[in-house]
């Protein structure tokens, strides 16, 4: 009785793997157009980013240094979690924010010119992490 039951979970989760784009092979996301930010006129440049299966659009961010940057994120529906990290302490970039359905503003002031990466960290189990399936982003920050 025990190995049927076995049997029975693991057929669930890989059908549970192929059907929500888990499974080797998912298509990966494709580039967005790069999204230049302009300063709004309370001085605050201002982007939307949305999560979801894999990706975030956009993609590619385009911000001025020392001008304040707001990232309104969010996930698109579903059960699968999402963050967004970006490590760049050394430009005044870092954090870690996990990703709803309902927006929330993460707010910083990049203080270096250069080119920083944004990724959703998650993984479950053996599978590839979101970031290998192609969850990431780039921020490029400019003069």
């Amino acid at each position: 009785m025990k190995l049927w039951h076995s049997i029975f979970l693991l057929t669930g989760a890989l059908l549970l793997a192929g059907g929500t784009g888990l499974a080797k092979g998912a298509e990966q996301p494709t580039p967005s157009k790069p999204y230049k930010a302009s300063v709004a006129k309370d001085g605050v440049q201002r982007v939307e980013i949305v999560g979801g299966s894999y990706f975030f659009t956009p993609n590619r961010i385009i911000v001025k240094v020392n001008i304040p940057v707001e990232l309104k994120i969010r996930k698109e529906p579903g059960m699968v979690p999402h963050n967004i990290v970006v490590a760049a302490p050394e430009a005044g970039i870092a954090f870690d924010a996990t990703m709803e359905n309902e927006a929330k503003v993460i707010r910083f002031t990049p203080t270096k010119v250069g080119s920083y990466p944004f990724y959703c960290n998650k993984k479950l189990l053996f599978f590839e992490s979101h970031r290998e399936k192609g969850m990431e982003g780039v921020l490029e920050v400019v003069e």
